[in-house]
C-alpha cells in the first residue's frame, strides 16, 4: 500500500508497565490474532500487513478499573516499544464508554481519526516524516431515481418539505454503507412516493465541494433510470410537499425545477427519442482482485465485437 513500508517479522512482543502488561500477538490465518495465555492486565495489539498496530479497547476488561493516569503511563511506553520495532502507525479504538482514556491519549500525540456512533478511533503516525495513513470518507453519496414510464413520456418527480423554493426533482437521498446505487434509488423511490420501481441504468453523476449538508465533505450525487414497476402514488408527507407525474416534454421545459433534474430530463428526452442506448450507463458485475469480492461496474454497452479481448495488430 501506498502509505505502509514492511517491518520486522510480527512476533509477539510482551512489555511490563504500570503493573499490567502490553502485547502484541501476529494474524493466525483466520485473520485472528494469537493469544497463547489470556491472561488479565494484558491490552492486545492487531498488527495489520502493513505495519501498523490497532488496539480495541472494548476487547479487554482488565482496563475498566484503570484510571486516566495509569493508562496513559500503559499507552507511554507501549508506544516506546512499537517505535523500537520500527511500526509506523498505531490505530487506537476507544469505546464511548471508555473516553475517559481520550485525553491521556492525545496527551501522547493521538489524534482524531473519525467517530461512529458507539466508538471514537484515535491514530498516532510513528513513521517518518508526515503522517502518510489515508484519511476518513471524503465524500457522501447521494442517489436520485428517475422513474420514466416510455409509454405514457411521463417521469415521477417530486417537491421537498420545507424548502424555500417550490422545485420539481427527482426523489433520492444518501446511499447506506454497502448498498449499490441502484439499491439505493429504487429504496429512495419507494420511501418517498410509494412507486416501486426497477433500475435500469445510470445516466449522470455531480460532483460538488463544500457542500452545506455534508459535514464539510465533498458530495457525489447520482441519477439513475429506474422502470415503474407500479404507478400509484403514496408519498411521504414528512419529506414531500408534493409528488406527480409529470410529462417528460414540460418537464424539461418549465423553469420550476433544479437545473440537474432540467438536465436529466433533457438527457431522457434525447434516450427516449434517439435510443437510451445513446445516455445510458448500464452495469456489470465484474470480479475483483480479492477472491470471492465482485463490484460493479458502469460504462456504454459495448458492441458484441468488443466484449471479447481485442487483439492490438
Amino acid at each position: 500500500m501506498w502509505w505502509a513500508k514492511r517491518t520486522r517479522s510480527w512476533f509477539s512482543t510482551l512489555l511490563d508497565a504500570d503493573g499490567a502488561r502490553f502485547r502484541t500477538w501476529r494474524h493466525t490465518a483466520s485473520g485472528g490474532l494469537e493469544n497463547p495465555d489470556s491472561c488479565g492486565g494484558e491490552l492486545q495489539g492487531e498488527l495489520d500487513r502493513f505495519g501498523g498496530v490497532s488496539v480495541h479497547l472494548s476487547r479487554h476488561r482488565t482496563l475498566h478499573g484503570l484510571d486516566a493516569a495509569a493508562f496513559r503511563r500503559l499507552l507511554q511506553a507501549a508506544v516506546q516499544q512499537w517505535r523500537t520495532e520500527g511500526r509506523i502507525a498505531v490505530w487506537l479504538h476507544i469505546p464511548i464508554l471508555q473516553s475517559r482514556f481520550i485525553a491521556p491519549a492525545a496527551s501522547l500525540g493521538f489524534g482524531f481519526h473519525h467517530a461512529e456512533a458507539h466508538s471514537s478511533t484515535l491514530t498516532l503516525w510513528l513513521g517518518e516524516g508526515p503522517s502518510r495513513l489515508p484519511g476518513y470518507a471524503t465524500h457522501q453519496v447521494g442517489v436520485a431515481g428517475a422513474v420514466f414510464d416510455d409509454s405514457t413520456k411521463k417521469v415521477l418527480v417530486v417537491q421537498d418539505r420545507n424548502k424555500l423554493k417550490n422545485m420539481w426533482k427527482f426523489p433520492g437521498g444518501l446511499s447506506e454503507p454497502g448498498e449499490d446505487i441502484g439499491d439505493t434509488a429504487v429504496r429512495e423511490v419507494f420511501e418517498e412516493t410509494g412507486v416501486r420501481s426497477e433500475f435500469r441504468s445510470l445516466l449522470s453523476i455531480r460532483q460538488q465541494h463544500s457542500h452545506p449538508g455534508a459535514f464539510g465533505m465533498s458530495d457525489m450525487y447520482l441519477v439513475c433510470r429506474l422502470q415503474p414497476l407500479s404507478f400509484t402514488i403514496n408519498f411521504c408527507q414528512q419529506e414531500c410537499l408534493k409528488c406527480e407525474w409529470i410529462d417528460l416534454e414540460n418537464l424539461a421545459r418549465t423553469k420550476h425545477t433544479t437545473p440537474i433534474t432540467s438536465r436529466v430530463a433533457r438527457l431522457l428526452l434525447y434516450g427516449h427519442r434517439e435510443g437510451f442506448d445513446k445516455i445510458d450507463l448500464s452495469m456489470e458485475e465484474v470480479p475483483a482482485v480479492y477472491t470471492g469480492l465482485f463490484y460493479k461496474l458502469y460504462h456504454r454497452e459495448l458492441p458484441e465485437s468488443y466484449r471479447a479481448a481485442v487483439g492490438t495488430d
